[in-house]
């Protein structure tokens, strides 16, 4: 049976979709924001 195709890795899923990445952006922030405004308690990885 072959490999699986997703390996995650951890720093990698920060570097990408962590909160310094989604401040970076005025679209990131957005993201930041409507998460606040909907109460979730995880904004990002």
């Amino acid at each position: 049976m072959p490999k699986r195709t997703f390996q995650p890795k951890k720093k990698r899923a920060k570097r990408k979709h962590g909160f310094m990445k989604r401040i970076e952006t005025k679209a990131g922030r957005n993201v930041i924001k409507s998460r606040r405004k909907k109460g979730r308690t995880k904004l990002t990885k």
